[in-house]
């Protein structure tokens, strides 16, 4: 724990020395302390309130989350009569739907409520979990620090008594098992759902797209457009390492464009074709759909609920904006165009029904064709890039969550933190897309899948939601039910309505899922099942001076890092280590990376010291916080940073001690002073001849502080020097190399998720080293095994 003294003047008037001496208060406080006073009250990117800012984003925002919702109208009503339409009126009915679950859904639920449970400006469904957990212990890895709480951005509210409901409730999280698992699974199901939405989106948008110049080119068969989308995939997968530096800038004007297209086109066929169709803003014609068709009006519902797709994306990127640019861009600009699309496509196929299965390319006037199929294309492209930049970011959250091994993150931008890049699961994702598209082959069979994407995420963020406002936010029972049963019971009838359709390609993002969150809940399982054994094996730090002088410990010149998962304690790899190897580096530390369920953490707070054993010894404890869309940083200024801040460690720890011994000098001083003054006074001359010797002694005593003062400012100052000399002969990074086996008496299941899943995942995925960037000539690996 770092130092930092606190002196309560007395501020003048009489009073002994030892009054002074009581007013005299030492506090320690962490060595953030002197950091954290640095840090202004930041706010998340485009919070500023400033109008020209806000436009500015609002514009911008078009460009990097309104792609896949942008776009689907290029696929809903060829997903919404797969057979073709059998009763005009149904187009009425089907366009009431799609204008009223644009309003319910993104527009009442997203933009008007979920916006506001960001995480200090961050969204999505891995935002939701955290921001709970803050508020309610649910994690199971027992990491927690009360100096976590004093990270700037950290902070909660006080807890609220207001409302019974919302404490019962947060105690019943903590309490229960098996909600925490629940939470959990949600999380991690949603988590998969993205990753499978990822895969779909490039499919289905560049597939629908590309199937465009058929009308122009109506010899060309369904296959041989199949491989130029394949072909455009390849491509757009290819080039992810590259990363999309100026998104905003880049894909704003295209997606602008595109929306000034389809609303231009769909006012001209409203116009020109059917303007009666406004009428579908009346809801009556859904009752009527429904009554007309029954079940299959129920069926078509997987089809329209296609005009959604993308929704999560507000929420998930809602990072980069901030809530007021966003509710701008979608109730001015998205909402807009794409219910003037719907409305004019409805209106031409009111005339030409049978064109139902390509109604966005026929609808088309000819002059404007081809610049709006060349748009289409780009559009399809943006939609994808955005997308899986969104699946990148929220992968790169989960892994902070113990959720899978350690991955190379790789951001591509500079200015938008988002935009990262996962070589591994970008291979993946490119080859499931590639032969999704060549399986399926048509943009209705994708759409099957795509849609159980869509809604699982919609009932995951509901259901988190309603945590959010039980424990967060704590709303009244009677708001939190309606919430719940609204958005709940709309979006399980459409999920019911997916569902039918499993065995026409809605079973793949379920084996999707199911795939991804075995491999999540096993690495997860053993991530949290190691950390306890660690934790239970730990050596107390107190014992340090003993492990080392048993074992006849040498000192070897450099600085040591040995990386652990635990916060606390001497991990049990350590007295491996030093049996083997009788040695440790002049300076040594325990090194954790920690992430913390909050979006970033200011590199001023960045580090927490601890010293370990003797401070002669030279050995730390040092937790390093990031958030989870924090950056690791380069090995060489990850190094830089880390011992600039142990020597101001060491200082602050130095300042510390000395005022600690002038506070005890002066508690001496002030007891001869107070025992003089309660002696007899014989006479006048005594009196002052006492006084005079208390002076002196005072006197002398300032001296002392002030040569002891020199003294431990020397003593700081020979430290930093040695630490970088040490620094400057080699930083060699140590990790151990784990083994986790079940134990011989565990069960048939517990034997395969640990010695086979988690072990195959361990050996064929990135290692540890590799993800944190460590050089290999300066790397140690120390091998052990836990039996759980």
């Amino acid at each position: 724990m770092s130092s930092s003294l606190e002196v309560d003047n007395p501020g003048g008037g009489g009073g002994g020395g030892g009054e002074s001496a009581n007013r005299l208060s030492l506090k320690r406080h962490d060595s953030l302390f002197g950091d954290a006073e640095k840090v202004s009250g930041g706010k998340y990117h485009g919070s500023d309130g400033s109008w020209a800012r806000t436009l500015h984003l609002a514009f911008q925002s078009v460009g990097i989350i309104y792609g896949d919702i942008g776009t689907s109208p290029l696929y809903v009503y060829s997903s919404t009569f797969p057979d073709g339409i059998k009763y005009n009126d149904d187009l009425l009915g089907v366009l009431s739907l799609i204008i009223y679950t644009l309003i319910v859904i993104p527009m009442l639920k997203y933009v008007f409520i979920v916006l506001y449970a960001n995480d200090n400006g961050d969204g999505g469904t891995f935002a939701l979990y955290s921001l709970i957990s803050r508020y309610a212990k649910i994690r199971m890895i027992p990491n927690q620090q009360a100096e976590d709480a004093m990270v700037s951005n950290y902070s909660i509210e006080a807890p609220n008594s207001q409302l019974r409901t919302a404490q019962w409730f947060k105690q019943k999280l903590e309490s229960s098992k098996a909600a925490k698992i629940v939470l959990f699974t949600l999380t991690i199901l949603g988590t998969s759902m993205v990753m499978g939405d990822g895969t779909l989106t490039p499919a289905i948008s560049v597939l629908s797209a590309v199937s465009g110049i058929k009308e122009k080119a109506p010899s060309l068969t369904q296959s041989q457009v199949v491989w130029i989308s394949v072909a455009i995939l390849f491509l757009l997968f290819s080039v992810q390492r590259f990363g999309t530096d100026k998104v905003g800038y880049t894909f704003a004007p295209v997606i602008s464009v595109w929306f000034l297209l389809i609303a231009g086109i769909g006012l001209y066929n409203l116009v020109e074709h059917d303007i009666g169709v406004l009428r579908a803003f009346n809801p009556w014609y859904i009752v009527q759909y429904f009554k007309r068709n029954g079940k299959e009006g129920w069926v078509s519902l997987g089809g329209i609920i296609l005009c959604v797709t993308g929704t999560e994306g507000m929420f998930a990127d809602l990072g980069h904006f901030n809530i007021r640019a966003v509710q701008i861009s979608f109730n001015g600009i998205l909402f807009p165009s794409v219910a003037l699309c719907y409305i004019g496509q409805a209106a031409y196929l009111r005339k030409f029904p049978d064109n139902v299965g390509d109604t966005f390319y026929k609808s088309i006037p000819a002059p404007l064709f081809w610049p709006t199929f060349i748009v289409a294309i780009l559009a399809a492209i943006i939609a994808s890039q955005a997308m899986l930049s969104g699946a990148f970011a929220i992968l790169s959250k989960a892994l902070s969550l113990g959720c899978l091994p350690r991955v190379q993150v790789i951001h591509t931008s500079k200015k938008y933190e988002g935009q990262v890049y996962i070589p591994e699961v970008n291979f993946l994702m490119g080859l499931a897309s590639i032969i999704v598209t060549i399986a399926f082959r048509t943009t209705t069979s994708i759409g099957n899948a795509y849609g159980i994407c869509v809604v699982t995420t919609f009932s995951i963020t509901t259901h988190l939601m309603t945590v959010v406002m039980l424990v967060i936010w704590k709303k009244h029972i009677v708001y939190v039910l309606l919430f719940y049963v609204v958005f709940g019971f709309t979006e399980l009838i459409y999920l019911s309505s997916i569902l039918s359709k499993f065995v026409q390609g809605g079973y793949l993002p379920f084996c999707f899922a199911l795939v991804l969150m075995t491999l999540m809940a096993t690495w997860h399982y053993v991530h949290v099942k190691r950390y306890w054994y660690e934790l239970d094996h730990i050596v107390p730090t107190g014992q340090m001076t003993t492990l080392l002088e048993k074992n006849d410990v040498r000192r070897i010149p450099g600085v040591g890092l040995l990386y652990t998962e635990l916060v606390q304690g001497i991990p049990p790899v350590f007295p491996r280590l030093i049996k083997k190897i009788p040695s440790v580096h002049a300076v040594f530390l325990f090194m954790s990376i920690k992430h913390l369920p909050i979006p970033h953490v200011a590199p001023p707070e960045r580090f927490l010291f601890r010293q370990v054993g003797a401070r002669e010894q030279r050995v730390f404890r040092c937790v390093a916080r990031y958030g989870y869309s924090d950056a690791l940083e380069e090995p060489k200024e990850f190094a830089a940073f880390l011992v600039d801040r142990l020597k101001m460690f060491i200082q602050e720890e130095m300042a510390f001690a000395q005022a600690e011994n002038e506070a005890g000098n002066e508690d001496d001083d002030g007891g001869e002073a107070a025992a003089a003054a309660a002696r007899p006074r014989r006479s006048t001359s005594s009196v002052v001849h006492s006084e005079e010797a208390i002076q002196s002694r005072v006197s002398t005593h300032s001296g002392r502080i002030t040569f002891q003062a020199n003294q431990q400012t020397t003593t700081a100052e020979e430290e930093k020097q040695l630490i970088d000399r040490e620094v400057e002969r080699g930083v060699v990074y140590l990790m151990g190399e784990a083994n986790v086996s079940a134990g011989p008496r565990s069960s048939i299941l517990k034997k395969i998720v640990v010695n086979y899943i988690y072990t195959f995942l361990r050996k064929n995925l990135t290692e540890g080293h590799k993800a944190l960037a460590i050089p290999k000539d300066q790397l140690l690996k120390v091998g052990i095994t836990y039996e759980i």
